[in-house]
């Protein structure tokens, strides 16, 4: 039961990267395609659920699955635990710069005024850039379990 949550927690794990790079490749450029009046059409289409609703779920998910694994296999290796603790320390920050850095600049793309072009669009240029940063964060976590899995499994 213990390798079904180990790799439940990568393929949640892979799941949230693969949304976040489309996020950054699909949906940004949909939202920047015509400032202001894509952000005006890009809010109404988020009237219904938005990239916030799937993160919502599935980053609490991650973290759950990443924190049970830590102690399912605390006594597998000291490599082991420690790449796994290295998982969830990571999920975790990922989490905590959402919230320090992409919610502010989603309150000026998606809530506050249409007005000024030029910071919607470095706002758009910021959450763009940083989402690449995002994304590698969730890399450095899955390959800290990667890493971690060879270790449970001896692999060399």
């Amino acid at each position: 039961m213990k390798n079904v949550i180990l790799f439940a927690s990568i393929v949640v794990a892979g799941g949230i990267l693969f949304t976040n790079i489309y996020n950054s490749i699909v949906d940004v450029k949909c939202w920047g395609f015509n400032v202001p009046q894509s952000l005006e059409i890009t809010r109404q289409y988020f009237k219904a659920a938005n990239p916030a609703n799937f993160f919502r779920l599935f980053s609490p998910i991650n973290q759950v699955l990443a924190l049970i694994v830590v102690i399912l296999f605390w006594k597998t290796s000291p490599q082991a635990k420690w790449l796994l603790i290295s998982a969830f320390v990571l999920y975790v920050l990922g989490d905590v710069f959402t919230f320090a850095y992409f919610y502010p600049r989603n309150a000026i793309l998606f809530e506050g005024s249409l007005n000024n072009v030029d910071v919607l669009k470095k706002a758009l240029t910021e959450w763009n850039t940083m989402n690449w940063f995002r994304s590698l964060i969730l890399v450095a976590g899955l390959v800290c379990t990667f890493f971690a899995v060879c270790k449970i499994y001896n692999f060399k």
